[in-house]
């Protein structure tokens, strides 16, 4: 299997070292001169380029796209037509449109298209996933996601754009379904038109409420999940990798039941590599990958509802 990287930059740098560990990268395209060198001193037998275009021809199975979020619908659509299998980084397209158009591409062209949502390849999601649907936290009334950080603003898109598309990801993941109504409030203050601080309220059949919230203005590095239950409530710290279960309830007589907590779960914290694994498989197999071009459109539909902050 032969694999190219379209764009080597802060993230896509990562996927280079991942693909060259598994054996599977061939070719690296990267327009700047400093990041091509960077790509040089960490692999070898590496093809790099300048520019992506050659790739169109080549003899590769597929491309892993981690380039600037308003070229990645182009660039996808691009090999799509070309008979690659694509994995494009998060978001996969700034409009319902462009999404729907790559995943109509990807179907003409029988490809494989995967987003690239990485929590969703964290075990603790799937352990989280599998616990609610086995019904173990009984009726779910909430959920509450947390990502802010001082972190790096952006000029062509928002701190949920930004920051939030896994969590979008990830919630609509656990609720197995897309949101029947959304509501979003942002606030402005480095940048006239760009949000740094912003709350996503999503509610989804049977009443169940997802709340988000992120940002990159903030003095404190907070990744938590939090799952509110009939029969108790779920807390994910994504920093510490792991999932503490709190035994606390309110009965139907309105009294207060607390059976202490216990850490349930442990992870290892490694989901780009297990992403990449599921890409390459996918490709193998020809198996819809977990976060496929469907599941990326569902998220930029969410997304595009507040894509005037």
């Amino acid at each position: 299997m032969k694999l190219a990287v379209i764009g080597a930059g802060n993230w896509g740098i990562n996927l280079v070292r991942n693909l060259n560990d598994l054996g599977v990268l061939s070719h690296v395209a990267e327009a700047v001169p400093e990041l091509r060198n960077r790509v040089l001193s960490e692999t070898v037998d590496i093809a790099l380029l300048d520019d992506y275009r050659p790739l169109l021809d080549a003899d590769i199975n597929g491309v892993a796209i981690a380039t600037p979020v308003p070229t990645h619908a182009a660039i996808a659509g691009d090999f799509l037509a070309a008979g690659k299998d694509v994995f494009v980084e998060k978001p996969m397209a700034f409009t319902v449109a462009e999404a729907e158009e790559l995943v109509e591409r990807a179907r003409q062209h029988e490809r494989i298209l995967m987003v690239g949502h990485l929590l969703l390849y964290q075990p603790a999601i799937a352990w989280i996933k599998d616990y609610l649907d086995g019904g173990k936290l009984g009726k779910v009334f909430s959920f509450h996601q947390e990502r802010m950080k001082l972190g790096r603003a952006r000029a062509s898109e928002n701190v949920l754009w930004s920051l939030g598309v896994h969590d979008v990801a990830v919630l609509l993941h656990l609720c197995g379904c897309e949101p029947i109504a959304t509501s979003f409030s942002g606030h402005c203050g480095l940048q006239e038109d760009i949000a740094d601080d912003t709350y996503l309220h999503m509610e989804f059949p049977g009443g169940v409420q997802a709340h988000l919230h992120n940002s990159w203005l903030w003095p404190e590095n907070r990744r938590r999940l939090t799952v509110v239950g009939e029969k108790g409530m779920l807390i994910y710290d994504e920093m510490a990798q792991n999932v503490t279960l709190h035994r606390k309830s309110i009965d139907s007589d309105l009294q207060n039941k607390d059976q202490g907590e216990e850490v349930v779960f442990e992870g290892s914290g490694q989901p780009l590599r297990l992403e990449m694994e599921h890409f390459i498989e996918c490709i193998r197999t020809r198996n819809i990958p977990r976060s496929d071009g469907q599941n990326g459109l569902d998220v930029v539909r969410v997304l595009e509802t507040v894509s005037d902050f």
